[in-house]
């Protein structure tokens, strides 16, 4: 069974996605992020976590 104490992490979009490579482009879909300056709560998984980390350089990253 899952813990249901799991991180949560606040992310914020602070660069357009436009311009951007496919791979980042779709990273952002997967994490729920459309609009810049658009904010989403999502789970601490390590999937997650692997797509914060190749687009961290446009996001705002902040403990929930």
């Amino acid at each position: 069974m899952a813990n249901n104490d799991s991180q949560k992490l606040k992310l914020t979009l602070l660069k357009s996605r436009f311009h951007r490579k496919p791979g980042h482009v779709q990273c952002l879909q997967g994490l729920g992020l459309r609009n810049r300056h658009q904010s989403v709560t999502v789970s601490a998984t390590p999937e997650n976590l692997g797509m914060i980390d190749k687009v961290r350089y446009m996001l705002r990253i902040e403990e929930a």
